[in-house]
């Protein structure tokens, strides 16, 4: 660790291969505290590379539990968070809309960190009891089409790191990870991510991973397509008649009009002040009683997703319908009532 730290010093990049030895050996207490803390304030002072960044990741996937699922395509719709804007469960929600169109889905989550409510949150407030049993989760996913992964049960090495980060009180490298660690390891992802710096760390990331993947940011903060206003999209694809792509992928500005829907209010997309509050919007959606906005900002965040699990094939308005039908026929409802059913 010395070696490294003065690499760090002298302000050279470190190998996903040395990130990933650092990596286990935290997890074998190898280092002290102070060691680990000079890592991670060095790290995020000079700024995490693709190579950290892997290297972090394969770590953490080698020591955790692998959650090998018998599917072959599916996504998770997941966001950075930290973006602070305490919005409802919008990448839970949107997941269920996902699987109520028929696709398959392997959601990774935990509880909150700076919003009301985290994916585990509301998962939980429903009676879910969380799981690592691998035949229940593959029992889960054939008759239900969607899982849920409580980050807590897989990710061994982040108890390692916990007191240290909330020591630090500010974002390190691990605050990247919660994306890309996935045990199941999806082929596909939808990631909202809260700024533009963000959006190009992890268009490299997914490039070096060779997955199908979308990344969007709401130009106002949010991580998540919002529709309080424009909203950029980068891909690995070219959507249907898309004439902007290229060799590296596809990006592109959208207003909430591009995609038929009337721009939202900052206020409509707060979950509350407390778990059930954020609960009763989550049910909302998919009882199809929710705020115009609430139903509309679901509605796009799923079709991308559906976007992405099509690679580009469907058109957006076509995948926006398939998402409609999901919420407006409670499908999407049917298939939470038997994924709680089937985890309570």
């Amino acid at each position: 660790m010395k070696e490294i730290l003065l690499k760090l010093l002298n302000h050279e990049e470190l190998s996903r291969e040395e990130m990933k030895t650092i990596l286990i050996g935290i997890t074998q207490s190898e280092y002290p505290t102070e060691q680990i803390t000079a890592l991670l304030t060095a790290l995020q002072m000079r700024g995490v590379t693709v190579d950290e960044l892997l290297g972090f990741r394969d770590g953490i996937l080698e020591t955790g539990v692998p959650v090998p699922l018998e599917c072959d395509r599916y996504i998770d719709v997941v966001g950075t968070g930290g973006d602070r804007k305490n919005t409802f469960n919008i990448s839970t929600t949107s997941c269920f809309v996902i699987a109520g169109a028929g696709y398959k889905v392997a959601k990774h989550g935990n509880y909150a960190a700076t919003s009301t409510s985290g994916a585990s949150n509301v998962i939980a407030q429903h009676g879910v009891k969380f799981t690592d049993d691998l035949n229940q989760l593959n029992r889960c996913m054939q008759e239900v089409g969607i899982v849920y992964l409580h980050a807590q049960l897989f990710a061994r090495a982040m108890k390692f790191v916990g007191p240290i980060r909330k020591a630090l009180q500010f974002p390190t490298i691990f605050n990247l990870l919660g994306p890309l660690v996935n045990p199941s390891q999806p082929s596909c992802q939808l990631l909202g991510v809260a700024n533009l710096d963000q959006m190009r760390l992890y268009h490299q990331v997914y490039q070096r991973l060779g997955i199908d993947y979308g990344i969007v940011n709401s130009i106002d903060g949010y991580d998540e397509i919002s529709l309080t206003g424009d909203f950029k999209v980068c891909t690995g694809f070219a959507p249907a008649a898309a004439a902007e792509a290229s060799s590296l992928g596809y990006e592109r500005i959208f207003s909430p009009a591009d995609l038929g829907f009337e721009k939202a209010r900052p206020e409509e997309l707060v979950a509350g002040a407390t778990e059930q509050e954020a609960k009763e919007i989550f049910d909302a959606v998919l009882e199809n009683r929710a705020l115009p906005a609430q139903k509309n900002i679901v509605l796009a965040n799923a079709a991308f997703g559906i976007q992405v699990l099509e690679h580009g094939l469907l058109s957006l308005e076509e995948c926006i319908d398939k998402a409609r039908e999901s919420i407006d026929s409670g499908s999407a409802l049917r298939t939470f009532r038997k994924f709680v059913e089937l985890n309570s």
